[in-house]
């Protein structure tokens, strides 16, 4: 499933991860924009992949008590995300973060994040794109960079250290095939969705979906 939506990110966002690449190999040549994004990815993933892997060794067996725990944070973040939504809606419109943005210090805080996402209960995506919104990034932008980010911890995470378990049939095919397509079909959604509605909307809509994911 993991690989599945992982290809999905991965051919998406082509053009975005070759420019990435690229600026790995030829820093020094890379625009102002590349060199923001590669040092974001950088420094969270190294964060998420330490403090992830921690986390994980640390509270081994305490499943049952940690989904109940991340029930109540997920509440938590979508009622913040419904009530910035609305006051972003009755301010006047205010100056929102690109991509370039993106400093050292989102790198340490969206890392720190995602490595929560190691836990059960915790959706990656869910908690990463959150605290995007709730840094004033631009809809279109957290959502790109949670993506973004995903590719390397899910390459090293879920695929790399989890290959001896790989086992090919016919359903694990099947849940390749239909993770792909529907990680196609909800990032261009949710990227559609992004560039319409207005940033408040989308954080107070964004916030409603969190709090729902909790019931299912």
């Amino acid at each position: 499933m993991h690989l599945g939506t992982f290809f999905a990110a991965l051919i998406y966002f082509y053009k975005d991860i070759v420019k990435i690449i690229k600026g790995l190999f030829k820093f020094k040549a890379a625009d102002f924009e590349t060199k923001q994004i590669l040092k974001f990815l950088v420094i969270s993933s190294l964060i998420s992949g330490f403090w992830g892997f921690v986390l994980i060794k640390t509270f081994a067996g305490f499943e049952k008590k940690l989904e109940l725990s991340a029930g109540i944070i997920t509440l938590v973040v979508g009622l913040l995300l419904i009530t910035t939504g609305i006051l972003q809606i009755k301010a006047k419109k205010k100056e929102e973060k690109k991509m370039v943005d993106a400093g050292n210090k989102d790198g340490v805080l969206l890392g720190l994040v995602q490595s929560f996402a190691s836990l059960p209960g915790l959706s990656r995506s869910g908690l990463t794109v959150s605290v995007l919104l709730l840094r004033k990034f631009r809809s279109e932008a957290a959502l790109k960079l949670s993506f973004l980010m995903s590719l390397p911890i899910v390459l090293g995470g879920n695929i790399i250290l989890n290959l001896d378990k790989f086992n090919f049939s016919l359903e694990s095919f099947s849940g390749l095939l239909f993770s792909f397509v529907f990680g196609l079909l909800t990032i261009k959604l949710l990227l559609k969705t992004a560039r319409k509605i207005n940033f408040g909307w989308f954080v107070l809509f964004f916030g409603i979906i969190v709090i729902i994911s909790i019931f299912i």
